[in-house]
């Protein structure tokens, strides 16, 4: 089963801020998507697309428990198989399966090191 990563999210405190340092320091480009303050970053061209980005505000002060890094994802075929795995090898799974409608059906895990990431099965074929 692949696992390519397929997207990453970047949490931040200031969205202004993020958006000017990684257009001046990448290159790349924002798309307003979603919920206010979510954005879809464009990490390519549209001949080599690169990774799907995305950025938004943190979920909790950074000084707090909240994730502090990018959030990957990574593209899989059967959520239930990773669920199982994660499960069957000290992870713990900290949101169940959850449709996002036009993009697929996403889990959200830690592994025994205390990482957080997430896996999706993606609608578009291309994804995985």
């Amino acid at each position: 089963m692949p696992a390519n990563l397929a997207a990453f999210a970047i949490h931040v405190d200031d969205l202004d801020r993020a958006r000017t340092f990684y257009e001046a320091v990448f290159g790349w480009v924002f798309e307003p998507w979603g919920p206010p303050g979510f954005y879809l970053i464009h990490t390519g061209t549209p001949d080599s697309p690169g990774v799907q980005g995305l950025m938004h505000e943190r979920h909790e002060p950074r000084t707090g428990s909240g994730l502090n890094g990018l959030d990957c994802t990574f593209a899989v075929d059967d959520l239930d198989a990773v669920g199982a795995a994660v499960l069957a090898h000290g992870g713990r799974i900290t949101m169940d399966k959850a449709a996002i409608p036009g993009v697929g059906v996403l889990t959200r895990f830690v592994d025994p090191e205390g990482n957080d990431m997430s896996a999706m099965v993606y609608e578009s074929p291309h994804r995985t």
